[in-house]
């Protein structure tokens, strides 16, 4: 019996010595010890509302993870010259590289396939799962076209005030829209905030018109001039500068023109006429991306939302869609509850926007159309929006 125990104490002694020794020569480093550096590549810098949007999450990724992370950052980047700066990035040591620009897509999947052991993560792209499918690329988007229809109720209720109040009629119920580019994710952007109107003042129509670029302030406020030309009352933006609240904040006439902004808040520059702003929240994906290459994880099973194949998108059941500022100044009564009740709707899945006795038309194609009737689904398939329909009758685009 002695002999039994002095032979199970030995073999422990020998079992922690040996561990010892494994982990002084550092084969037995711990997970939480790993560090890793990331990569961020994009389009502007801390001046763009859009870039700052993922700038505010590579500083929540640097709060998280401290010194476990070496942050290495590629800013500026046209579309069209960002393989030189993603290759850079490869040289400098990255295990995952995040680029946040549509039109570096096609660059970075090519590159992600000639270095199997790097992540890349491309936002609002949605070309993870077209062949040929690399393992590490990814691509990610939260659902904005929600945050676009609760913004779009905002404006319905204000709307809605100043119908009861006499300073516009239910036919003058006219919102407008500075518009980048004819792309899905603008069209369906526009939908949806019309359609969060409508559903408030159901004889609301839009008047769409499109710049032709992210951002460019002149161009923006000149539509937006435009825009409350045309009789507008409330003016939105698929676009990246603050053009279009300053136009709505100098407007002149009897009826005061508001405005519902995107990506930042507008309240500084139009304190009397700012709604809302709604944006994408990236934070959740690219922590818990971070995550997944820190703990030897497979990105698409750490991280919380909805996943097809290496794409994942969510919206604000996991807070990758926000508002931003709800203006309770200038709000019309009553707004606040309905904005959290619309939102509940939302995560508990109980809202369809797309649906209605509406027909759509795809703008490059009038033999294209859809009948909303029985609903469209919004990001089923995809993080980037599809839907790219114009609907007939209740919203007019504006050509130059």
């Amino acid at each position: 019996m002695v002999r039994k125990c002095v032979v199970t104490i030995i073999s422990a002694m020998l079992v922690i010595a040996v561990f010892a020794i494994y982990n002084v020569l550092g084969f037995g480093k711990q997970a939480d010890d790993k560090k890793i550096k990331v990569g961020f590549v994009y389009i502007g810098d801390e001046s763009n509302p859009y870039t700052y949007n993922f700038i505010r999450s590579q500083k929540a990724l640097e709060a998280k993870y401290g010194n476990r992370v070496e942050i290495i950052v590629k800013e500026n980047v046209a579309e069209g010259t960002e393989e030189k700066p993603i290759r850079e990035l490869v040289s400098a040591g990255c295990e995952i590289i995040f680029t946040t620009s549509y039109g570096y897509g096609e660059t970075v999947k090519k590159i992600a396939a000639e270095y199997p052991n790097i992540q890349f993560c491309q936002a609002t792209c949605g070309n993870a799962n077209e062949e040929p499918v690399q393992q590490n690329y990814h691509t990610f988007m939260g659902h904005i076209y929600e945050g676009r229809y609760v913004a779009g109720v905002v404006a319905g209720l204000k709307m809605q005030e100043m119908i009861k109040e006499g300073v516009i009629s239910e036919e003058e119920a006219q919102v407008g829209y500075v518009a980048a580019f004819p792309y899905a994710e603008v069209i369906s952007g526009y939908t949806s905030f019309l359609l969060g109107v409508r559903s408030v003042v159901p004889s609301a129509k839009m008047v769409v018109k499109y710049t032709n670029t992210w951002g460019n302030y002149r161009i923006e406020n000149v539509v937006a001039k435009e825009l409350i030309e045309e009789k507008c009352v409330i003016i939105s933006q698929h676009s990246d500068t603050i053009g279009p609240a300053v136009a709505c904040e100098a407007a002149e006439g009897e009826t005061k023109v508001y405005h519902v902004g995107y990506n930042q808040s507008m309240q500084e520059v139009a304190p009397t006429t700012s709604l809302v702003s709604a944006r994408i929240n990236w934070t959740p994906y690219i922590v818990a991306a971070v995550d997944a290459v820190l703990n030897d994880k497979i990105i698409e099973e750490n991280v919380k939302g909805r996943v097809n194949g290496n794409d994942v998108g969510a919206g604000f059941d996991k807070d990758w869609v926000q508002l931003i500022d709800l203006n309770s100044a200038i709000v019309a009564e009553g707004t606040e509850e309905n904005v959290n009740q619309v939102i509940n709707e939302f995560k508990e899945d109980k809202l369809v926007v797309f649906k209605g006795d509406y027909v759509g038309v795809d703008p490059f194609d009038e033999m294209d159309t859809y009948e909303l009737k029985l609903g469209y689904e919004e990001n089923k398939d995809l993080s980037a929006p599809t839907f790219h329909y114009v609907l007939k009758d209740i919203i007019r685009v504006i050509e130059d």
